[in-house]
């Protein structure tokens, strides 16, 4: 462990804990919900910010490997989207609450951060990769902001908080097998200890997941293994989270509103035809030499090529097929927490957390000859592309520390976080061979022939909070206080040629970002709540993102000037219940401020500098409603709605003045005003299942609104039977799942190379298709 990392543990021992208290109290809250359907969605009785859990059945009923971030999708204010059926193919996959998108928003797992959970993440890890599902025991939302204890330094916007389930008190075993469309296969197992001697109890589980891409030539593949244990001392104990996981997926193709017009949503990368591969890196590389035009997409639409150089039909451009493209990332996090109770009036805990990560997301890339192209007699490394990497490595280590301390009336809660993350971020390009294709996508490569970059980060982050609760009456409870957060975020340059930022370094610090609540109960079963808070965002360490990807003397030039982004956010609501009704609503305004944009110099797979810079402000406005109708004891109906409107203050002018886009009143994109669910759902009798009904309403794909997606409803269906009695049918049950039910063609993500400032990009992926999957569980 680093010294730095020690000296924080000592100047902070006298801190007490926050986060984990949430992992034990959510998943219990969760089981309690679970017991009756119709508390599929728990409402965040006596909270004072818009927050809701996702109960452990709802978890269950969803499509096995499904990711844990899909599963708040029904929840107000939530736009998800993906290309894959289960939320899980980290290229796609993106969540925006209330106008920020998800590097904007808040991740954590037992209280240990999580980062931002962007598809290069340089602080954290994607949540699919963090846990599995089937041994998550809760999800929680908060749509504005989450409590002022949790370790996060991106969360502007709304922040989830996931809890792994505790191990069971009795000893026994859990198996799951589920083959599905495309050739999805998944296994699953969990063994658990119950109680030993010791009064302690663990599991540990291992879940294989594999499947064909549903359109093109690819899988996706992910190996995982979950461990936890929970030992009582005393009136204390201690606990411990090991979670490993092995990641290999092939990307789908990026399209644009052109592409899908002229090739339709089908159109993948032309992985099985190596041979056409090289005819189109033939004819990229031949324009670009005489013409010195570089197959951005606009010019392939306008120009194909004379002569020789024309794409073969239907390809207009080297952008319009690529070989092959992936994504790997091998992942070890591992916490261990000590929760005490002195006396009744004070409890402390503390988390030690740990988390390495090696990541590379490749391409092949034209424009990239290999080193012996054109080389007269070269067999090998002769290709007129190569392959081209990203590749990335983490390793941070942390400590989270707070608790809570009763004085009757008032309730304290202090807490701290310090984490020291090192990561390391390189561009390699690797020789590839003309005749047969010599590398693998799926497999991390040896031997680069070019080193574009190589850069070192360091990032430290550290965290103070406190919080009083104070019980004014029985009817009216108040909390407020506030957070300090320093984030500082250095960089090196290790290895390469023209390096972007040879050093520098940054900071993000604001010693009082306040949160102030209310909660006043009007009855037992209703209750009124309100709150203001607010937040920063970091800057981030890479070079592919944020302050230090741009030069050396823009970075200088931006250093002094440059200012996070900071959010203010307001809400108020009324959470109710009756015999056979619950719900919520609720209305927000959040001001968002500095917004950073970065203005990429070329396409968005050609990694070119940006510059970063403060283009002003976002107004948004919002209302929420949810609910949930138990009709009988066997039927239920929940349903929610958003409305949200996210507009730019300020039109975006570079450093002269002079204007750049004209935006201000337009829509931030991926932001639909309008989001809607409803879900029918049956259990009695061991018969179960689910129709669920989603809509997202129109979402802008530029700054200037010229060019959008349009609205979109899609159903999914879950069926499944829990037989009763003794014997080998005790703990078994069967479910099928069908997502996309009516097998719809729309336009999923959006911004998967960022937005542009008007005109058509390659930023957009389709959606899976109706897609069936079958399971069978038992549990001994």
């Amino acid at each position: 462990m680093k010294q730095q990392l020690l000296a924080g543990a000592c100047a902070g021992a006298l801190l007490l804990a926050s986060g984990q208290a949430f992992a034990a109290e959510a998943a219990a809250d969760a089981a309690d919900a679970s017991a009756s359907v119709e508390e599929l969605v728990v409402y965040g009785k006596g909270e004072s910010r818009q927050v809701q859990q996702i109960a452990i059945q709802e978890v269950e009923q969803a499509a096995p490997g499904t990711s844990p971030i899909k599963l708040v999708e029904k929840l107000p204010g939530v736009n998800f989207q993906s290309a894959d059926a289960f939320g899980a193919y980290e290229w796609s996959t993106r969540i925006s609450i209330r106008g920020f998108n998800q590097n904007q928003l808040g991740f954590t797992l037992d209280g240990v951060p999580l980062g931002d959970m962007s598809y290069g993440n340089h602080n954290g890890l994607h949540i699919s990769r963090a846990i599995m599902s089937e041994d998550l025991g809760a999800v929680e939302l908060a749509q504005g902001s989450g409590a002022l204890g949790t370790a996060s330094s991106s969360n502007l916007g709304g922040t989830l908080k996931f809890a792994s389930r505790d191990p069971s008190a009795e000893m026994g075993a859990f198996v799951a097998a589920t083959l599905g469309s495309d050739n999805m296969r998944r296994g699953f197992v969990r063994l658990e200890t119950g109680e030993l001697p010791s009064g302690g109890r663990a599991f540990i589980s291992y879940g294989n997941q594999d499947a064909d891409k549903w359109k093109g030539v690819g899988v996706q593949k992910q190996e995982q293994i979950d461990f936890k244990f929970v030992q009582p001392i005393g009136e204390g104990k201690v606990s411990g989270f090991y979670g490993w996981s092995k990641r290999r997926e092939n990307d789908y193709q990026d399209l644009s509103l052109e592409m899908i017009k002229r090739l339709g949503y089908g159109w993948d990368n032309i992985s099985g035809n190596y041979a056409l591969a090289n005819q189109v890196a033939d004819t990229a590389l031949a324009n670009y030499l005489t013409k010195g035009v570089s197959g951005d997409p606009a010019y392939c639409v306008s120009d194909p090529g004379t002569g020789t150089n024309v794409y073969p039909s239907p390809i207009k451009c080297d952008d319009d097929a690529y070989f092959d493209a992936g994504g790997l990332r091998d992942d070890k996090l591992w916490s261990l927490t000590g929760e005490m109770p002195f006396g009744e009036a004070v409890k402390v805990t503390a988390t030690l957390y740990g988390h390495t990560n090696k990541g590379q997301g490749s391409w092949y890339a034209p424009l990239n000859p290999s080193p012996n192209f054109g080389v007269v007699g070269a067999t090998t490394s002769n290709a007129s592309m190569s392959f081209r990497t990203t590749e990335y490595s983490i390793d941070r280590n942390g400590l989270v520390l707070g608790g809570d301390i009763n004085l009757g009336a008032h309730a304290i809660h202090l807490g701290g976080w310090y984490e020291d993350n090192d990561f390391e971020q390189a561009r390699r390009y690797y020789a590839l061979d003309r005749a047969t294709n010599n590398r693998d996508a799926l497999s991390f490569q040896s031997n680069p022939f070019k080193t574009r970059w190589h850069y070192a980060f360091n990032t430290k982050t550290t965290q103070f909070s406190v919080e009083d609760v104070w019980t004014v009456t029985d009817a009216l409870k108040v909390n407020f206080g506030f957070k300090s957060l320093k984030v500082e975020n250095k960089a090196k340059f290790l290895d390469g040629y023209g390096p972007l930022v040879n050093s520098g370094d940054i900071q993000s610090k604001d010693s009082f970002l306040p949160q102030v609540g209310v909660n006043y109960k009007l009855s037992d079963n209703s209750e009124l709540f309100g709150s203001y808070t607010e937040n920063l965002r970091a800057f981030v360490s890479a070079a592919t993102a944020g302050p230090f990807s741009t030069t050396q003397p823009g970075f200088d030039a931006i250093k002094s000037k440059l200012k996070p982004e900071t959010s203010k956010t307001v809400e108020a609501g009324w959470r109710f219940r009756t015999a056979d009704f619950q719900g919520v609503i609720a209305a927000y305004h959040v001001k968002f401020e500095n917004r950073l944009l970065a203005t990429a110099s070329g396409s968005g797979v050609a990694g070119n500098p940006s510059v970063l810079s403060n283009v002003g402000s976002v107004t948004t406005n919002g209302l929420e409603a949810a609910g949930t109708w138990s009709i009988n004891d066997a039927w239920s109906l929940f349903g929610s709605y958003a409305y949200n409107s996210s507009k730019f203050d300020d039109d975006v002018r570079n450093g002269s003045g002079a204007l750049v886009a004209k935006i201000s009143g337009k829509t931030l994109p991926d932001a639909p005003k309008s989001v809607a669910n409803l879900s029918l759902a049956y259990d009695q009798d061991g018969w179960f299942g689910a129709l669920n009904a989603h809509y997202t309403g129109k979402r802008f794909i530029t700054y200037t609104n010229d060019l959008s997606v349009p609205g979109v409803t899609t159903f999914d269906l879950n069926l499944g039977y829990r037989f009763q009695g003794e014997g080998l049918t005790k703990g078994l049950e069967i479910q099928a799942n069908v997502t996309n039910l009516l097998d719809k063609k729309y336009t999923s993500t959006i911004g998967s190379n960022g937005f542009s400032n008007s005109g058509d990009s390659q930023t957009l992926l389709a959606a899976a298709p109706r897609q069936v999957f079958v399971t069978v569980r038992k549990q001994f």
